[in-house]
């Protein structure tokens, strides 16, 4: 079994010097991965908290640390080109030394594309584009030229250079709990499998349905690290509880969400990570 590796997350509602702060904590403290999430527009408060760009915001916190491993929990991929987004994922590898996870899903939030003008598409366009740029992005990380011609995205003798530091790539995180698609998807590209929430008990079914999509593509299940995303609780102490139940599930990667005062959740978290850790 792989150890437990625990990420620290802040994403809305925060300023930069909060981020900043999250992002020292977490390399200071021994966090495993730090995290932000990709929306341009905040989850509550009517969207109007403020939010920044995630991958800018990945080159920021790449300069600003020396140690943990740094990612988007997720990405969505609606947003951008796969080949622009596969160049700026090697960026933010080379800028980090190769501390890059490339975590990125089908995208959700309509209200986000509808202001912008961006395609939104059916449940399952978003699945087929996932698809399609999961192909080209890991052809553009590992051959000299791609060319692609799929229904959603065509390319012609593309040229990626550099290639990312970590080989063949950047372990790839994809987000989300499809049982058709996303899972599936998983067992055939995914290092790591992110639920973005949700109890044990429905954790633990969801792996399951994991485990025989690896079945049906002939992958060891054990291959595809489990990680799901938890609200720090005001009683950090019930983290233990909390982690200790996922963790007899088989998820080891953690990833814990700080909000409100922000710099204090982790602080507390940061102090009580030896004995989270003393878990696995």
């Amino acid at each position: 079994m792989n150890p437990l590796r625990f990420g620290l997350k802040l994403s809305q509602g925060a300023t930069i010097d909060e981020l900043r702060a999250i992002w020292r904590i977490a390399d200071e403290s021994g966090f495993d991965h730090c995290w932000n999430m990709d929306h341009f527009a905040s989850l509550f408060d009517g969207g109007e908290s403020d939010i920044f760009e995630a991958w800018t915001a990945l080159a920021g916190m790449a300069a600003l640390t020396t140690r943990t491993r740094i990612g988007c929990s997720v990405t969505g991929n609606t947003y951008r080109h796969p080949g622009v987004l596969a160049k700026m994922a090697v960026t933010v590898d080379h800028l980090s030394g190769g501390r890059l996870e490339f975590g990125i899903g089908s995208a959700w939030a309509d209200e986000e594309h509808t202001m912008l003008g961006l395609p939104f598409g059916t449940v399952r366009d978003r699945a087929d584009w996932l698809e399609e740029s999961l192909q080209i992005i890991r052809s553009l990380w590992t051959q000299p030229r791609t060319t692609f011609a799929g229904k959603h995205y065509q390319i012609t003798e593309a040229i990626a250079e550099p290639k990312p530091v970590q080989r063949p790539y950047p372990p790839i995180w994809i987000g989300g709990s499809g049982r058709k698609r996303t899972l599936r998807m998983a067992a055939e590209y995914a290092d790591v499998w992110n639920a973005a929430g949700g109890e044990p008990a429905e954790i633990a079914e969801l792996s399951g349905v994991l485990d025989q999509h690896c079945a049906d593509i002939g992958r060891d299940p054990a291959d595809i690290r489990r990680s799901v995303q938890l609200r720090v609780p005001d009683d950090v102490e019930t983290l233990l509880s909390q982690v200790e139940a996922y963790a007899k599930i088989g998820v080891t990667e953690p990833v814990l969400i700080v909000r409100d005062n922000p710099i204090a959740q982790a602080e507390k978290v940061a102090e009580l990570l030896p004995r989270l850790r003393s878990i696995g």
